[in-house]
């Protein structure tokens, strides 16, 4: 075990304990093993903070098909055990991975996680309805005895309700719960009848009043009544899914909770991201030394085939191409925008209409705007590291991850001021000179065009944006504040609890 943490050991002096909690981290996805989003890097990422401060924490996650290929070889195995899902037997492998301080347990069946990450509509439900079964019957089995059971969206989110009404007569039962929202949008819905027969659901608790949302089970809210704290990845979020219009629906199940619905911001792996030694980039440099970055864009410049100088300024986006993300106000914008000298990137995929209006785009403004359709991790830092500007207009945030990277490497983010997004930049005052990025409050295409042209009227002014690039590249958008509010929130539980 680390050393504790000052902040830990004064907590538990207080709270009169000797050890801080064990924790098994339940994710359906898991980074570096497996990865379609944030989630994956809070999930690989928390462990190791917490492994820090002297905390033992635990991942557990389904062993897909692309673990097999990449890790497949370093897996030990533990028991086999099989899973009864209404009338299906199915075969349940529990394997250990240890990658250095990672330690991750993995679910095996073949036929539910051989194919994609996520499967899609009702395939998608009974293939994570599998897995919480699967994780809460082997949990007895794992060679660790976690004391708090930390779930992530509605892919986890049924197993605390499943604790209190199906094991609490088993050492199950003694699990605390925590359950962590990164995006309310997505809820896990399935009929009554599924419910019933893939979870052995008593009908008694299909209501409004239970877990049924629509006529529909809602594995999410059966997460949100259940768990013992449920919180989401930043203040500002948590507050507004206690309102109608953010709430998805649940606004007044949350609400309902009271006191146990708090907001922790999401943070970054500082090692992982960092621009002094990314192997993905060509040039490293840091927060006192950033003059490589400008090498970082010309090499962009010619990767992309943009027909531009190095003065000129580059909007980049590395996103999902949805609505949420902010895309019509986009697509509104862009003539406008490229009316100046400036070149825009996007790096992402989504609604195949979004994708063939960028791709129009392309061919109206080339060598000034560049979309590469799909996905490269690689390309995303050098985008990072070669953008003067990351452009995050998202309808909703719960926290996001891209700003932080992007002032890890000293692209200022111009963002719609809402949830994380509103936690973590701070508007440029051009009056006071503070600010780490640039932000709007009004979700319509005017107000985003304006603080672009606000954010690259500053870009012309070098003394101030300077100070900009310093303030984003210092400040700490690392995981040790995020996983420090964590192990008070376990430690809390437990406290609760006695």
């Amino acid at each position: 075990m680390e050393k504790l943490d000052p902040v830990l050991q004064e907590l538990l002096q207080q709270k009169d304990r000797h050890t801080l909690p064990k924790v098994l981290l339940a994710a359906a996805e898991v980074s570096p093993l497996s990865k379609t989003g944030g989630l994956a890097d809070m999930a690989g990422g928390l462990p190791l903070a917490f492994k820090e401060m002297g905390l033992d924490c635990r991942v557990i996650t389904p062993y897909h098909r692309t673990i097999k290929e990449h890790y497949g070889d370093k897996v030990e195995h533990i028991a086999h055990i099989f899973v009864d899902l209404g009338w299906r037997h199915e075969y349940a492998g529990l394997e250990k991975l240890v990658l250095g301080d990672l330690i991750v347990y993995l679910v095996d069946s073949e036929y539910y996680f051989g194919g994609p990450i996520y499967r899609g509509g009702d395939p998608e439900v009974e293939q994570y309805a599998f897995f919480q079964r699967a994780v809460l019957e082997m949990i007895p089995m794992l060679d660790f005895e976690p004391e708090v059971l930390h779930c992530n969206d509605w892919h986890t989110a049924a197993m605390p309700f499943l604790i209190k009404t199906q094991y609490q007569w088993r050492p199950q039962g003694a699990l605390k719960t925590v359950l962590t929202i990164h995006n309310l949008a997505f809820q896990g819905w399935l009929s009554y009848d599924r419910a019933g027969d893939l979870l052995g659901i008593d009908s008694r608790w299909f209501s409004e009043d239970g877990i049924g949302h629509k006529y529909y089970g809602n594995l999410l809210k059966a997460g949100c009544l259940f768990a013992d704290k449920v919180n989401t990845v930043s203040p500002s979020y948590a507050d507004e899914i206690r309102t109608p219009d953010f709430g998805e629906g649940l606004d007044g199940v949350l609400r309902s909770r009271g006191g146990d619905v708090s907001g922790i911001l999401n943070g970054l792996d500082t090692v992982a991201f960092n621009p002094a030694a990314d192997p993905n980039i060509k040039f490293h440099y840091d927060a006192e030394h950033p003059e490589l970055k400008r090498r970082n864009k010309e090499v962009l410049i010619a990767e992309l085939g943009l027909e531009i100088g190095p003065e000129t300024p580059i909007v980049g986006m590395v996103t999902r191409m949805t609505s949420q993300k902010g895309f019509d106000l986009v697509l509104s914008s862009l003539d406008q925008l490229m009316n100046r000298d400036v070149a825009f990137v996007l790096l992402g995929s989504g609604d195949r209409d979004y994708q063939n209006a960028m791709r129009g785009f392309e061919r109206a403004y080339p060598g000034r705007i560049c979309a590469w359709i799909g996905y490269s991790e690689s390309l995303a830092r050098r985008i990072y590291a070669g953008a003067d500007f990351l452009l995050m207009p998202s309808a909703f945030e719960p926290c996001g991850l891209s700003q932080l990277i992007a002032q890890r490497y000293g692209t200022l983010p111009v963002v719609h001021e809402v949830g994380g997004l509103r936690d973590t930049v701070q508007p440029y005052n051009q009056y006071t000179g503070e600010g780490d990025g640039f932000s709007f409050y009004e979700f319509n295409p005017w107000t985003m065009l304006a603080t672009l042209h606000f954010a690259l009227n500053t870009y012309s002014d070098k003394e101030a944006m300077a100070k900009l690039i310093h303030t984003a590249m210092s400040k700490d958008v690392s995981l040790r504040p995020c996983a420090l509010e964590y192990a008070k929130l376990f430690v809390q539980i437990l406290d609760e609890q006695n």
